[in-house]
């Protein structure tokens, strides 16, 4: 490999060598750090499976999906059609779209998934659009710290069209938090 001196300022011209996409995301991809994460998010999906929550012909949105984690441990389990969105790409497995006016059809997803509700600027637009995107019948899964059941109720109100399913304490990348799940009213 040749050696490449420094910059000198921030209009140094001169060749600076980039690693391709694919290679880049491949070294990452195969961090312990991440095949921890990657790991934790299988496992806690794995029990949605259980449940009969999710299957493989599933269509699922991870709202604020940061590096993509969670949509690796979905594809990985053999969902056919796992989105991820986030603020900043992170490609191949999530795109940069603002989640509060996603670009997509009302009701094109099955299962909507976030882990990041509690750190939304705006929480009750970041709900209606994980509404506005699932189909009638079709679920939320929010993840936040551990909290109590008068917490969950509140979280919940966030979501108008929405009724609970349940809530359970978890264990997510080694931290515990409550799992809520809720699910499309079905209007007459």
């Amino acid at each position: 490999m040749p050696h490449l001196r420094f910059p000198k300022s921030t209009c140094d011209s001169s060749p600076r060598h980039y690693l391709p996409l694919r290679k880049k995301n491949a070294y990452l991809c195969s961090s312990k750090s991440w095949m921890t994460q990657v790991h934790s998010f299988s496992q806690f999906f794995t029990q949605l499976y259980q449940m009969g929550l999710l299957n493989n012909h599933s269509k699922v949105l991870c709202f604020s999906a940061g590096a993509g984690h969670e949509v690796m441990a979905l594809s990985k389990m053999g969902l056919e059609d796992v989105t991820g969105v986030e603020l900043i790409q992170s490609l191949p497995m999530v795109s940069r779209v603002d989640p509060l006016n996603l670009p997509v059809f009302d009701g094109a997803f099955d299962v909507a998934f976030s882990g990041y509700l509690a750190d939304a600027l705006y929480p009750t637009r970041y709900a209606g659009e994980m509404e506005r995107t699932v189909r009638k019948g079709g679920l939320y899964v929010v993840v936040v710290d551990e909290c109590d059941e008068e917490e969950v109720k509140e979280i919940v109100r966030l979501f108008r069209k929405s009724m609970l399913v349940g809530s359970a304490t978890v264990t997510l990348n080694g931290r515990r938090m409550t799992r809520i799940i809720m699910r499309t009213k079905v209007f007459a």
